[in-house]
């Protein structure tokens, strides 16, 4: 292979395809946090963290009012949002469970701790933050060795205090 990506590449944003941007907006905004950096128009909204220009787009140019899309379909499995620290990942935990948000899943992968809920539409949504990279585990070989463990929120709730 004569080519490969550069390592400081980043994924920039997602874009999604909305049936309802004020409820989505709602999902994103006042339940996960982001804010609201712009509207275009009367179909899309774009909202971030930390004032980059966006983080997620949303629209309903060809979705309104639709319903989700199948599971079974090809399309996103989920957006990953990467929180900065543990204590963090504890915060948003103890918010989705002050509005009783539901979680889908909750995993420890040995290089994060994540956990999974659906916005109103049906998309996949991961919030995670990653260990540091010294403590990520390993297979005899060097190669990293991830899984998927049970996480347990009530130890994670104590970094929330």
């Amino acid at each position: 292979m004569d080519y490969r990506i550069p390592p400081q590449t980043r994924i920039g944003h997602v874009h999604l395809k909305v049936s309802d941007l004020e409820r989505s907006l709602g999902f994103y905004r006042e339940l996960l946090g982001f804010e609201l950096t712009q509207r275009y128009g009367a179909g899309a909204a774009f909202v971030s963290a930390g004032g980059y220009h966006h983080h997620i787009g949303l629209n309903t140019w060809h979705s309104k009012g639709s319903g989700p899309a199948a599971g079974s379909a090809p399309g996103l499995y989920h957006t990953a949002i990467l929180y900065p620290t543990r204590a963090d990942l504890a915060r948003i935990l103890k918010r989705l469970l002050d509005a009783r948000y539901p979680l889908t899943g909750a995993s420890d992968h040995g290089v994060s701790e994540a956990l999974y809920l659906d916005d109103p539409d049906g998309n996949g949504v991961e919030l995670y933050w990653d260990r540091p990279q010294d403590q990520w585990p390993l297979e005899a070989d060097g190669s990293l060795k991830m899984v998927t463990l049970p996480l347990d929120l009530e130890e994670l709730l104590k970094e929330a205090e």
